[in-house]
């Protein structure tokens, strides 16, 4: 490892801790001692930041910068008021008029402008915005060797095409271990679905089939299970202690099978793994990836739902580094998650996330704090309740249902917003009666305590969720990616009205949409395509019921995902005074068939006023 001088005179690279599973990760604390390399790692980024971090600086256009009126087919404003404009006039970086062209240069009062007709024959709507992403996991997991049933995207080539059968994905594993560049690199492929490919988990005996002596580490789809090689093992030091963590689990020998179930298990044997290949370098091109994913899908605004699981002082550093770099045309709102936090300033926790907020810019915001109920979906790994699994899996719960209202009440009392990941119906129930509980307790208006996922719902939870406040983050691909997969584990009525969003909209719950990135692809326009139509990957419509109309779908992935984000006094809509983001479409989503909305193309974005055209994303 080089040293802090070696860092400073070098590059500014350092390792990083990252553990990157993105639902629930966060720094391994299973009691089990510490390797004491990770605590080098830490003392090293924490002063190595200090040193390196630059002063944050606004990235927002000049104030003086001449005005602009951007002429186009058709603008959806996604204001109900004012739906549809045909000029938009930006001036530094800010909308200032919207409407017909002669009614938006009255509005300028005499002042300069020029008029830009790049996109007189396309259709403007707000800035997408992915309403719950993982920039920094979602780089790196989609960046590793692939194992994915469904086709990857990659944002400057081909996709990856996807494995269809366990054979394959072994195959697979067999060509990315050839590939390793040194007998001591760690393999660690991304992306195998264990439900998809039948329900057979791996574990040490298939892992070493493929190599003995080559370290290998399989990350599922769900980025909650690890499978690890027998070599694997031996380098990270896995004993039979490990065993004491929930979810690592034993062969028939009593050894550590190389199963790491759950995402306590898998911070065992991945906090150190990751920590070897995410230097800042490699993290601000993972993160460059997913950013030229989304932009390439019209996103304008990103977002991190599990800032801080990593070190606070890295990703401070590389969130900083990444999005108020004028070259960005993104922006990121950070969520910080609180178990993270509290491990890494105790008492201070609050105080310190409070400081956050004073350091956001126009292009990174931190608001708000993320709790964790039960575990995955993809996994299944969720908690299905009533009755449960059907072939007797039980469901994990990260935070125990009897705790969740205790560990959310400090920061409930200090006004921040809170989100939950919560996916099954346990969890759910688990995630409403916690809130209820701090409603009793400490009653709170505009709190925007949001349900992030919502995966396995009843419509009496979505009624009581209504009652006590709570708004939704869902993520549209549990219904297309995994419904058909699901149903005999869970049921069809259950698997088929995953993703429930007519239910939420007519019980008056606002409600956006998400990819949850590596989970699906920042890919805004079939989120909504999913929401209209609620298709399974056979094509046949799963719960129709739940279709919501396409304007309801637009709005999920606009003023409703800005809304459950609180920064929709910034983005979401074309109004004046709103930041000029806007997504530039080739069709009119309302004159769009229903089935074709995916199709639509997107022709790239306006950040801040200034056009960035999808074409022009390289590699």
């Amino acid at each position: 490892m080089r040293s802090l001088s070696r860092f400073v005179a070098d590059s500014g690279e350092f390792e990083s801790a990252l553990c990157p599973c993105c639902a629930g990760a966060r720094i391994f604390r299973s009691g089990l001692a510490q390797p004491s390399r990770r605590d080098v790692m830490q003392a090293m980024i924490a002063a190595a930041v200090a040193v390196a971090t630059p002063a944050i600086a606004q990235t927002s256009p000049a104030a003086d910068a001449p005005i602009k009126i951007f002429v186009a087919r058709k603008i959806i404003t996604m204001d109900r008021s004012w739906p549809t404009a045909s000029a938009v006039a930006v001036e530094g970086g800010r909308i200032v008029a919207v409407g017909a062209l002669d009614s938006v240069k009255l509005s300028l009062g005499g002042k300069p402008y020029r008029v830009d007709r790049t996109f007189e024959d396309a259709v403007l709507t707000p800035g997408f915005i992915d309403a719950h992403g993982h920039p920094v996991v979602g780089g790196t997991a989609m960046t590793r060797p692939l194992l994915t049933y469904l086709p990857t995207p990659n944002p400057y080539g081909p996709a990856f095409p996807g494995v269809k059968t366990r054979a394959q994905a072994l195959a697979k594993l067999k060509e990315y271990v050839a590939r390793a560049k040194a007998p001591d690199e760690t393999v660690i492929a991304w992306g195998y679905d264990t439900i998809a490919l039948g329900g057979d988990l791996l574990d040490k005996t298939d892992l070493d089939a493929i190599s003995a002596t080559q370290p290998l580490l399989v990350w599922d789809a769900s980025e909650h299970f690890v499978f690890a090689n027998s070599a694997a093992m031996r380098k990270y030091a896995i004993t039979r202690e490990a065993l004491s963590v929930n979810g690592v689990r034993a062969g028939a020998d009593g050894e550590p099978n190389g199963q790491f179930m759950g995402t306590t298990a898998a911070q065992v044997i991945m906090h150190l793994a990751v920590a070897e290949i995410l230097t800042p370098q490699a993290t601000l091109q993972n993160m460059r990836f997913i950013a030229d994913l989304a932009r390439k899908n019209g996103v304008t605004t990103m977002s991190e739902l599990a800032f801080g699981v990593v070190n606070f002082d890295l990703e401070r550093f590389v969130f900083d580094k990444f999005f108020n770099d004028p070259a960005t045309p993104a922006r990121c709102i950070a969520v910080t998650d609180v178990a993270s936090t509290v491990a890494a300033h105790g008492d201070q926790a609050i105080d310190f996330v409070r400081s956050l907020r004073g350091k956001s810019t126009e292009k990174l915001t931190f608001n708000g704090v993320k709790f964790f109920s039960d575990d995955a979906f993809l996994s299944l790994g969720m908690a299905i309740e009533n009755p449960g699994y059907s072939d007797g899996r039980k469901g994990i719960f990260i935070t125990p249902p009897d705790k969740l209202k205790d560990v959310m009440a400090p920061w409930w009392n200090a006004g921040f917003q809170i989100h939950v990941h919560t996916n099954g119906n346990g969890g759910n129930q688990a995630t409403i009666d916690a809130l209820a509980a701090l409603q009793d307790e400490r009653p709170r208006t505009e709190h925007r305590f949001t349900l992030q996922h919502y995966g396995i719902s009843t419509p009496e939870q979505t009624r009581r969720a209504q009652r006590l406040g709570a708004i939704a983050s869902v993520n549209p691909y549990y219904l297309y990616y995994r419904s058909e997969f699901n149903a005999p584990y869970i049921g069809a009525e259950r698997a088929y009205t995953a993703a429930r969003l007519k239910t939420l909209v007519d019980a008056g719950v606002p409600t956006a949409l998400h990819c949850d990135t590596p989970v699906a692809p920042p890919v805004p326009l079939e989120m909504a395509w999913i929401a209209v139509n609620r298709f399974g990957l056979s094509g046949k419509v799963r719960g129709p019921e739940e279709r919501v109309s396409v304007d309801q779908a637009l709005r999920m992935i606009t003023a409703d995902a800005a809304f459950t984000l609180g920064a929709e006094d910034r983005i979401g809509s074309i109004a004046p005074g709103k930041h000029a983001d806007f997504t530039v479409l080739e069709q009119d989503p309302y004159a769009t068939r229903p089935d074709r909305l995916r199709d639509i193309k997107v022709w790239g974005t306006v950040f801040a006023g200034e056009p960035h055209p999808a074409s022009a994303i390289k590699a």
